[in-house]
C-alpha cells in the first residue's frame, strides 16, 4: 500500500514539472512583475523587489519599489516633487511652478527647469473683485483693494480673503460743548463722510485738515468757552483727527505725502507695505524716528501708515492747560527744574505735534520711538542788534536821500540810482521794524509780507542797476561825457527798477497767495519752494553783480597800468576802483554770509550777518556821501550857511535887545539912581 502512494506522488511531481516549464526551459510559475532565470528560478523586474534576489518558490512575490521614499537616491531638484509609479517614478514641478519646456514630467535633477507660474497674469487665481491678486513664489495671495478691509476675523493676504468696503471713520462733536464754530466744522466733516468713496481718501484728508486749520485760525466762540471746556475740545480734536487720518490713510497709494496750510497746520505721512527698515518723518520743528515693524497692526499684513501732524493753532485752546505726568516722572521733573516750577503754570513752547501709526496699541512696543523737538526761541542779542542796526541805518538812509536830493553838485545818473536804492531800503527797513510781527490779522500780515517782498526785490534790482552803471562808467573812462550811457540808463532804470519786482510779485501772488505770511512772521512761507520767489532773484542778481565787479576791476587794473602821470585821471580811476570794491560789499555780497550759518561756526556767522546787513544804510551813507569830496564841500557850504544864519540871528536878537533898552531910559534910571545914592558915602 505504501509503495503505491509513493509512486503516485512521484508521478504528480513529474506532471507538475512538465506543466511549469515552457519551451525555453523557464519556470511558468514566476510571480507577477518578475522574469524567468531558468527552469527553477525567477528574478523581479526593475522597479520591484522580493524577499530574496532569486525567487525559487511560487509563494514569493515582487512588490513595487517606492523610489521617492526616504532615504532615496532620486533627486528631482528645487521646486519639484518625486511621484512614485508602478515599477517606476517621475519628477513633477511643485504646484505653482512649471517646466520651461512646457512638459509635465522629467526624470532627474539635470532636467529640472521648474520656474514660478504667475497666476495673477495667467488668470489662474480665484481673487474676486474686492481683492487684488499678488503673485508670490510658487503661489499667489488675494489682498483687499484700497478702500476695502478684511471682514472681521478673516485674515488678509490669503487665497480665500473676504473683504468689505471701508467707510469714513466716525467723528462727532464732543458732548456738552455748545459752539457755533465747532458745529460748522463738524458739519463739514459729516458732509465729507456722507459723500465719501475710497478713491477720495486724499482729497478728504486735505479737506479735513483745511477745515481744522481754518477753525484754529479763527476759533470764534471757542475762545469764550471756559478753560476746562477748551482743553476738552482740544483733546477731542486731537484724538478724532488721529483716528480719521489713520483710517483714511489706508486707502492711499504707497509713498510719502506732505500737506501744509496757511495757519501752520502741516501733515507728513508715509504708506508702505511691511518692510524691515527705519523710517524718519520730519514736520516743522519735530522729528520722529522708528522701525517700520512697529507700525504694523497685528493680524493685518497689508499696507501700514506712519504719520506726524503739526497743529500750532491748537495752542489757543491749550492755554493754562495743566501738566499731567506719571508720579515718578513728576518727581524727576521737580527735582531737575525745581526753580522753574515753583511759581506759575507751564507754558507751551513748541507747536502741538500728534503722531499716529496703523498699530494703535502702542503701550508695549518692541523698540523705541524717538522724538526730537525744537523751539521757536530767538537769540535776544541778535534781536537787539537787528533793531539797533536798522534804526541807525534808517537815519543814515534818510540823510543820504536828503543829500542826493538837495546836493546839486553831485546830481547825475549815479546819484539817481543811489537815491532810489536808499528809498527802497528805507521803506523796507521801516516796514520790517514796525510790522514784521503783526501776525494776528492774516490778511494784513499777507499784505505786509507782499510789501516786504516787493521792496526788498526792488532794492536788489537797484543794486543790479548800480553795478551795471559802474561797469559802463569804467568801460568808458576815455569818454568825458558819455551821454549815450546816461540817456540809456535814464530810460531803463525806472521801468526795470520798479517793474521787474512788480512782475515777480504778481506771479507769486497769483500762483500761491495763501503762502504770504507765516504764523510767526509776516514773510514768505518756505513750503513748496515758495521762498525761492525771493531767493531766486536775489541769487541771480548777486551772481551778475559779482561778474560785473570782477570785469570792472579787470578794466580798472588795465587802466591804472596804462595811465600817465595825470593826477586827476589817476585819482578818478582809483576812486572808481574803490567804489567798485565798496559797492560789491554794499550790493549784496554780505547776504552770502547767511549761507554759511551751518556747523560749529553757525552762531558766529549769524552775528556777523546780522551786524553787517543791519548796517547797510550806514555803509551807503559813508561811501556815497561822507567819502565824496563834492558832498563834503557841499556839507561845508551848508555848515557855513547855517553858522552865518545863526550869527545873523544872534546879531538881530542883540540889536533888538539894544533898541529895546534905549527906548526905556527913565525906567533904567529909576532903577539905578536909588542904588547909586544909597551907596554914596556921607
Amino acid at each position: 500500500m505504501g509503495g503505491r502512494v509513493f509512486l503516485a506522488f512521484c508521478i504528480w511531481l513529474t506532471l507538475l514539472g512538465a506543466e511549469t516549464q515552457d519551451s525555453r526551459g523557464c519556470a511558468r510559475w514566476c510571480p507577477q512583475n518578475s522574469s524567468c532565470v531558468n527552469a527553477t528560478a525567477c528574478r523581479c523586474n526593475p522597479g520591484f523587489s522580493s524577499f530574496s534576489e532569486i525567487i525559487t518558490t511560487p509563494t514569493e512575490t515582487c512588490d513595487d519599489i517606492n523610489e521617492c521614499a526616504s532615504p532615496s537616491e532620486v533627486s528631482c531638484g528645487k521646486f519639484a516633487d518625486c511621484r512614485n509609479l508602478e515599477g517606476s517614478y517621475h519628477c513633477m514641478c511643485s504646484p505653482g511652478y512649471e517646466l520651461a519646456s512646457g512638459a509635465k514630467t522629467f526624470k532627474n535633477d539635470s532636467e529640472n527647469t521648474c520656474q514660478d507660474v504667475d497666476e495673477c497674469s495667467s488668470g489662474q487665481h480665484q481673487c474676486d473683485n474686492s481683492t487684488v491678486c499678488f503673485n508670490t513664489l510658487g503661489s499667489y495671495s488675494c489682498r483687499c483693494r484700497p478702500g476695502w478691509k478684511p471682514k472681521h476675523g478673516i485674515p488678509n493676504n490669503q487665497k480665500d480673503t473676504v473683504c468689505e468696503e471701508m467707510t469714513f471713520p466716525t467723528w462727532t462733536p464732543p458732548p456738552g460743548v455748545h459752539s457755533q464754530s465747532l458745529s460748522r466744522f463738524f458739519d463739514k466733516v459729516q458732509d465729507l463722510r456722507r459723500d465719501y468713496e475710497p478713491g477720495l481718501a486724499e482729497s478728504s484728508i486735505r479737506s479735513i485738515l483745511q477745515a481744522l486749520d481754518e477753525l484754529l485760525e479763527a476759533p470764534g466762540d471757542l475762545e469764550t468757552l471756559p478753560r476746562l471746556q477748551q482743553h476738552c475740545v482740544a483733546s477731542h480734536l486731537l484724538d478724532g483727527l488721529e483716528d480719521v487720518l489713520r483710517g483714511l490713510s489706508k486707502n492711499l497709494s504707497e509713498g510719502l505725502l506732505n500737506f501744509s496750510y496757511p495757519a501752520g497746520t502741516e501733515l507728513s505721512l508715509e504708506v508702505q507695505e511691511q518692510v524691515d527698515r527705519n523710517v524718519t518723518l520730519r514736520q516743522n520743528l519735530a522729528v520722529m524716528q522708528l522701525n517700520w515693524n512697529l507700525a504694523q497692526k497685528s493680524g493685518d499684513p497689508g499696507p501700514s501708515v506712519v504719520g506726524l501732524v503739526s497743529i500750532p493753532g491748537m495752542d489757543k485752546l491749550l492755554a493754562e492747560a495743566p501738566l499731567v505726568l506719571e508720579p515718578e516722572k513728576q518727581v524727576v521733573l521737580h527735582e531737575t527744574h525745581q526753580g522753574l516750577l515753583q511759581d506759575g503754570s507751564p507754558i507751551l513752547l513748541s507747536d502741538v505735534i500728534s503722531a499716529f501709526l496703523s498699530n494703535n496699541n502702542t503701550q508695549n512696543l518692541s523698540s523705541p520711538v524717538t522724538f526730537t523737538f525744537s523751539h521757536h526761541e530767538e537769540d535776544p542779542v541778535l534781536t537787539i542788534i537787528t533793531y539797533v542796526g536798522l534804526s541807525v541805518s534808517l537815519l543814515c538812509l534818510l540823510l543820504a536821500a536828503l543829500t542826493f536830493l538837495l546836493c546839486k553838485a553831485i546830481q547825475n545818473t549815479s546819484t539817481s540810482l543811489h537815491l532810489q536804492l536808499s528809498l527802497c531800503l528805507f521803506l523796507a527797513h521801516l516796514l520790517f521794524l514796525v510790522a514784521i510781527d503783526q501776525t494776528r490779522h492774516k490778511v494784513l500780515c499777507s499784505i505786509i509780507a507782499g510789501a516786504l517782498h516787493y521792496l526788498y526785490l526792488a532794492a536788489f534790482t537797484w543794486m543790479l542797476l548800480e553795478a551795471l552803471h559802474l561797469f559802463l562808467t569804467a568801460r568808458n573812462l576815455m569818454v568825458v561825457n558819455y551821454s549815450s550811457i546816461n540817456r540809456c540808463m535814464k530810460k531803463l532804470m525806472f521801468p526795470v527798477g520798479y517793474g521787474v519786482p512788480a512782475v515777480i510779485l504778481a506771479i507769486s501772488a497769483a500762483s500761491r497767495p495763501h503762502l504770504y505770511g507765516t504764523p510767526s512772521r509776516c514773510w514768505l512761507q518756505p513750503e513748496k519752494g515758495f521762498i525761492w520767489g525771493f531767493l531766486g532773484p536775489v541769487c541771480a542778481i548777486f551772481s551778475v553783480n559779482l561778474v560785473l565787479f570782477l570785469v570792472t576791476l579787470w578794466i580798472l587794473k588795465n587802466r591804472l597800468s596804462s595811465l600817465n602821470s595825470e593826477v586827476s585821471t589817476l585819482r578818478n580811476t582809483r576812486m572808481l576802483a574803490f567804489k567798485a570794491t565798496a559797492q560789491l560789499f554794499i550790493l549784496g555780497c554780505t547776504w552770502c554770509l547767511g549761507i554759511l550759518q551751518v556747523g560749529p561756526a553757525a552762531q558766529v556767522m549769524a552775528y556777523i550777518f546780522t551786524i553787517i546787513n543791519s548796517l547797510q544804510g550806514v555803509f551807503i551813507f559813508l561811501v556815497y556821501c561822507l567819502l565824496s569830496q563834492q558832498v563834503r564841500e557841499q556839507y561845508g557850504k551848508w555848515s557855513k550857511g547855517i553858522r552865518k544864519l545863526k550869527t545873523e540871528s544872534e546879531m538881530y536878537t542883540l540889536s533888538s535887545s539894544t533898541k529895546a533898552d534905549t527906548s526905556k531910559p527913565s525906567t533904567v534910571r529909576s532903577r539905578i539912581a536909588p542904588e547909586h545914592f544909597t551907596n554914596r558915602p556921607t
